[in-house]
């Protein structure tokens, strides 16, 4: 058998028809997936069983790592949850204005990127839209507003997880070209094309509140003879704007200034809090309060068992662990205590390198099995060591009991168990596809990402700058998570910048242009948002009206590559 791209392509259409086609989880796609690619790599490429085997290994080993993070992100946010706290941070945005159009910014946008900077994989929806719901959102404009609000943080997820991993995982395969490049190591390549991602999603995401409130107001708001109007949007254009480019300044400074960790944390914190005071301050406020029609014109479709402002829908904001009161500024301490820890462990040079080099700072397995591949879990130096340490500190702070903080840390491992199949199986898969040309017997001059990659350029040329994005969006709408889309089509992006003589690293921002806003059609994220709200089967409806603010991010995002690419030409490897 002859290595071919549609051999190539055959683990990537098996993900897409068990996925998308048929509906599957990925906990039971992804396994089958990576089968086919081993059968693949064995057959058209001759890659030794052993090889395969070392690859997957090393693949199992990156989904540790990720995991992690995910479960001391998902250990914080519960512990805030249980303790009261992230009630108290949504009353403080609620108490603000009663006009909807401006809870969406506050909280369907602000809101949702800042759970997206500390939690990630699909969190964001499934906590916002149940506090929408809790102030009287309909269930289906819930869900809408919380995934498109926060799809520009998903860039750097949960604590810079899409670029720590989702980049550097499968660049490390293409490491000696990248040193070609001038860079010192995979780390920095990977900390460079996240500021290019910066930029590039700063950009487009400025608009992100305007649609946000947009859909919102046009769908779901009252309408005359003349049918649905988007007229009420123009008052509070000004606020969206400024609400975008209050998120997009520090996001884009602290990706340049600090790294991937902090973009999605800093936007919505600073933008947040300049935006707040704005509107303490009078500013932007809109002079008549917009609200939805009365309950009773609600078509079904907009309700699900839940009934929007109900008892069930709502929460006692105002207390914390044991009905203690609770400021504001204490509900937030924990993550601004790990703001200062990942700050300090990545700028302070001594201690950033002895968490990277240190003796025992990492689990490192070299020549596994007897071949040339190695992996390592850089355990006290990822986001996961400090998210646990900052959910410790909480305790204490909020007088959490025992009961409370084991429902957290319960809650947070049962929530982890599926993600985690998925991400073995997923990893592993990209880890041999990545590899099929290093093993001795290979049989090809490129691995199956190359071969793919080259076949893709030969088709698109130079026009492929501007369907890059595409890529992305299509790994995250398949996968669910723009992590996984990064490590599936990263290397895919990198090696057909190579193939057209193009900047690497502006063709990898811009899969995490695509890989950002696939997250509002993710098929398991839209499931997973609906269930918090009781409106289970709507999932057509929500894909189908996230498609504009998709068809917007894709194709502007498209004609922002190809100008960084062609007109503007950076000094960029």
């Amino acid at each position: 058998m002859t290595p071919s791209a549609p051999l190539a392509l055959v683990p990537l259409l098996i993900v897409g028809v068990l996925l998308v086609g048929l509906l599957w989880p990925a906990a039971r796609a992804m396994p089958v997936a990576w089968a086919a690619a081993a059968v693949v790599a064995f057959l058209a490429w001759d890659m030794p069983v052993e090889w395969i085997a070392a690859a997957s290994i090393d693949g199992a080993m990156a989904a540790v790592e990720i995991l992690w993070i995910v479960f001391g992100a998902l250990v914080l946010l519960y512990t805030l949850m249980n303790s009261g706290a992230v009630d108290r941070i949504n009353a403080g945005f609620a108490s603000i204005s009663d006009d909807r159009r401006v809870q969406v910014v506050l909280l369907g946008f602000f809101l949702a990127t800042f759970i997206e900077g500390v939690a990630g994989f699909g969190t964001p929806a499934a906590v916002v839209a149940p506090l929408l719901l809790a102030l009287g959102f309909p269930a289906l404009a819930a869900v809408v507003a919380a995934l498109i609000g926060h799809a520009v943080a998903t860039v750097f997820g949960a604590v810079g997880t899409p670029v720590i991993v989702g980049f550097e995982q499968p660049l490390e395969n293409v490491a000696d070209a990248i040193a070609g490049g001038g860079f010192e190591s995979v780390g920095a390549y990977a900390v460079a094309a996240g500021g290019w991602a910066a930029v590039f999603n700063g950009i487009l995401g400025t608009l992100m509140p305007l649609f946000a409130v947009g859909m919102v107001v046009y769908f779901f708001g009252a309408t005359d003879s003349d049918g649905r109007s988007l007229a009420p949007v123009a008052e509070v254009a000004p606020l969206c704007l400024f609400a975008g480019v209050a998120f997009a300044v520090p996001y884009v400074a602290s990706a340049w200034l600090v790294g991937p960790e902090l973009p999605s944390l800093f936007g919505a914190m600073v933008g947040g809090g300049i935006v707040v005071a704005a509107l303490n301050a009078g500013y932007f406020l809109p002079e008549e309060e917009w609200e939805f029609p009365d309950r009773e014109e609600w078509p079904d479709h907009w309700v699900g068992s839940i009934e929007p402002g109900s008892e069930e829908a709502d929460a006692d904001a105002a207390a914390g662990a044991g009905g203690a009161p609770m400021s504001i500024f204490r509900a937030w301490s924990p993550y601004l205590v790990l703001v200062v820890l990942l700050v300090g462990t990545r700028v302070i040079d001594p201690i950033a390198t002895f968490l990277q080099e240190g003796t025992g700072m990492a689990i490192e397995w070299s020549g596994i099995l007897g071949t040339d591949v190695g992996g390592a879990i850089a355990w006290a130096y990822v986001p996961g060591t400090w998210l646990l340490v900052s959910a410790l500190v909480a305790i204490p702070l909020f007088g959490m009991d025992r009961g409370e903080v084991s429902d957290a840390w319960r809650e947070a491992a049962g929530k982890i168990v599926s993600p985690a199949v998925a991400l073995v199986f997923v990893i592993a898969m990209v880890e041999i596809m990545l590899q099929t040309a290093d093993a001795p017997a290979s049989v090809a001059d490129g691995s199956m990402i190359v071969v793919l990659a080259d076949a893709t350029a030969a088709t698109f040329g130079g026009a492929y700058p501007f369907f890059a994005p595409a890529v992305g969006a299509l790994g995250a709408f398949i996968a669910g998570s723009i992590t996984v889309s990064n490590i599936t089509f990263t290397a895919f992006q990198f090696e057909i910048a190579v193939g057209l003589d193009l900047p690497t690293q502006l063709l990898i921002a811009a899969q995490s242009v695509g890989a950002a806003i696939g997250n509002v059609i993710a098929i398991h994220n839209v499931i997973a948002a609906l269930a918090t709200v009781g409106l289970v089967g709507k999932t057509g409806r929500v894909v189908r009206l996230n498609l504009i603010p998709l068809t917007y991010y894709l194709v502007a995002g498209g004609l922002l590559t190809g100008l960084f690419v062609y007109a503007l030409a950076p000094a960029t490897f």
